[in-house]
């Protein structure tokens, strides 16, 4: 008598999600090399200019997918779980209301919402103690990037209050 493994399914073909995923590897490395192109005319007198760090970049995009391609036909990647939608769609609302509320309401309290329903999205059930924690957090960073480093960020009510 003997124990068998459990049956894993095989999988018949390529993996599709990591060959678009290599696709889109490929076309973002090609997008950058054909972009900075223009770039090492201007500077043909030096051996590093202002493309050699992006063409080092596009190179190792274009070597990732290459990998990633080379994977997925040899079908080398793990099953991929089931999607769980739901924490997904709480993300996205969190980023839809930072797009849509930084401008009127600011960095602090925009990205002070993406925090809460990202958490939301991850497990934490309290939005009423996530979204407060988020903001202030959220207006530390606007001190530290506004007033400190004299970046700019979107100011809104709350920063006004504390800085006019």
């Amino acid at each position: 008598m003997s124990i068998d493994a459990p049956q894993t399914p095989t999988r018949s073909g390529p993996n599709r999600a990591a060959l678009v995923i290599a696709l889109c590897l490929f076309a973002l490395g090609c997008l950058i090399l054909w972009d900075t192109s223009r770039l090492s005319a201007m500077a043909s007198y030096a051996r590093i200019g202002p493309a050699t760090v992006p063409n080092i970049i596009a190179g190792g995009l274009v070597i990732l997918a290459l990998c990633t391609g080379y994977t997925a036909f040899r079908g080398g990647f793990p099953e991929m779980e089931q999607l769980d939608v739901p924490p997904v769609l709480w993300i996205v609302a969190g980023l839809v209301a930072q797009l849509l509320l930084l401008k009127p309401l600011g960095f602090s309290i925009a990205t002070g919402l993406l925090f809460a329903l990202t958490a939301r999205g991850f497990g934490k059930r309290k939005l009423w103690f996530s979204i407060p924690i988020g903001i202030v957090i959220c207006f530390v960073v606007w001190i530290i990037f506004s007033k400190l480093l004299q970046l700019s960020l979107p100011a809104g009510p709350l920063e006004r209050l504390f800085f006019s």
